[in-house]
């Protein structure tokens, strides 16, 4: 911390002694502070797509399943157009039956895929604007595709737009670690949730990251999320 400068974390530690606590043991037991950004070391990974609809595709298939098996389908589609995501029209152009199949995905999860080419197609999502836009406009955009949720979009808000001030309410170990270290009765709904965050403006992202990170344990700079939306 260069010349007394405050950092996002020292903020939160301010704002919220117990999520201060937390942020405390995780840089402790994780030899520095989290990240949302890329570690620029590493290869690039096809699998791992940087671009706004390529990465919607692969949110979509990562849906209730493992990161393993979610790399699996997303690299038989690929596979199926040539080595890369598809585009809008080449996945609306092709048998969804055959996608389906050939990738290893469900029926919901196809009809999703073929609602998000469409809403792109039609300008419903402005894929070449999602950068600029507010995140409620964004989560808006988003939420009207068939097959994504809130979820989805907080995540693709934290990890692929890099938002500072977004928190995944309905996620459920953020859940599960609000119960724990604020010692609440029970699991507290994403609502709650929400307006306890309120403390952790405007570094709600950073805040999430920490939870997320006192429930997977050490040694990783960014979290490795799963998702709980159906």
């Amino acid at each position: 911390m260069a010349g007394g400068e405050q950092t996002p974390e020292d903020y939160l530690r301010q704002a919220d002694p117990v999520l201060g606590g937390i942020i405390d043991d995780v840089i402790r037991a994780n030899g520095g502070p989290l990240t949302v950004e890329p570690d620029p070391a590493a290869v690039p990974d096809p699998n791992l797509p940087t671009e706004h609809y390529a990465v919607l595709v692969r949110a979509i298939i990562s849906q209730n399943i493992s990161n393993i098996a979610s790399r699996a389908i997303f690299q038989r589609l690929r596979e199926r157009y040539g080595g890369r995501a598809p585009t809008p029209e080449e996945l609306l152009a092709d048998d969804p039956d055959q996608v389906r199949t050939s990738a290893g995905l469900s029926k919901a999860k196809t009809a999703s895929l073929r609602s998000l080419a469409e809403h792109v197609i039609s300008g419903e999502l402005e894929l070449d604007r999602l950068q600029d836009l507010p995140d409620d406009e964004v989560i808006a955009q988003l939420t009207a595709i068939k097959g994504i949720g809130r979820w989805t979009a907080d995540i693709f808000l934290i990890f692929h737009l890099r938002r500072p001030d977004v928190l995944a309410v309905g996620d459920l170990e953020i859940r599960r670690m609000v119960e724990k270290a604020y010692d609440l009765p029970g699991l507290p709904k994403p609502a709650a949730v929400e307006v306890m965050a309120e403390l952790w403006r405007p570094y709600r992202t950073l805040a999430g990251l920490y939870l997320w990170r006192l429930a997977e344990g050490p040694r990783q700079t960014q979290p490795a999320v799963t998702s709980t939306e159906a």
